[in-house]
C-alpha cells in the first residue's frame, strides 16, 4: 500500500480549512486517511499551519510520500529539514540549530513582507486621492490655453486685414 501525505478539504464553501493528512494514495481527496497530522489554513495571513511533528517524521521514516504542497508546507515548518539530516546521521544538537536558523529566516521573511504590505497600502490611498485633484488641473489649464490660442488667431487675422 502506498501512502501519501496530503491535504484534505474542509470547512464552508470558499473558505478552506484543510487536514495533513496520511492516506492511501489510492483513496480519493476527502475520503478515507490512516491519521490526520495537522491543520493548515490558507485563509489566514499568514498561513495558519500546525503539524504533528513527531507524527510527519514517523511517516516519513515508513516511506510516506508527500504531494507537492505538503512537500511545501512541511519544508517551511522545518520538517523535512529534520527528516534529510537524520537520515545523513546528524545529531540532535546539529539538527536543532539548523531549524533554528530556517524558522528565523522565515520570520524575517515574513517580517519583511509585512513591511512591504503596509508601505503599499498608504502609496495605492495617496495616487487615489492625487489623481482626481491632477485631471481638475489639467482641465483647468487646458481651458484656459484654448481660449488663449483662439484669441490669438483673431487678432492676428484683424492685423492681416488692415
Amino acid at each position: 500500500m502506498a501512502v501519501k501525505l496530503r491535504l484534505r478539504r474542509m470547512g464552508k464553501k470558499k473558505q478552506p480549512v484543510y487536514k495533513v493528512v496520511a492516506a492511501d494514495a489510492r483513496a480519493p481527496r476527502d475520503g478515507r486517511f490512516i491519521e490526520a497530522i495537522g491543520l493548515y489554513n490558507p485563509k489566514t495571513d499568514p498561513a495558519t499551519v500546525e503539524i504533528n511533528e513527531e507524527r510527519a517524521l514517523y511517516w516519513l521514516n515508513v516511506g510516506a510520500q508527500p504531494t507537492t504542497t505538503v512537500k511545501n508546507i512541511l519544508s517551511k515548518e522545518g520538517i523535512l529539514l529534520k527528516f534529510d539530516m537524520t537520515k545523513r546521521g546528524k545529531t540532535e544538537e546539529e539538527i536543532n540549530a539548523k531549524v533554528e536558523e530556517l524558522k528565523k529566516l522565515h520570520e524575517a521573511k515574513l517580517a519583511k513582507k509585512a513591511e512591504e504590505k503596509a508601505k503599499a497600502k498608504p502609496k495605492a490611498k495617496e495616487e487615489a486621492k492625487i489623481e482626481p485633484e491632477e485631471k481638475v488641473e489639467k482641465e483647468e489649464s487646458s481651458a484656459p490655453e484654448a481660449q488663449g490660442t483662439a484669441s490669438e488667431e483673431v487678432k492676428a487675422g484683424d492685423e492681416k486685414s488692415e
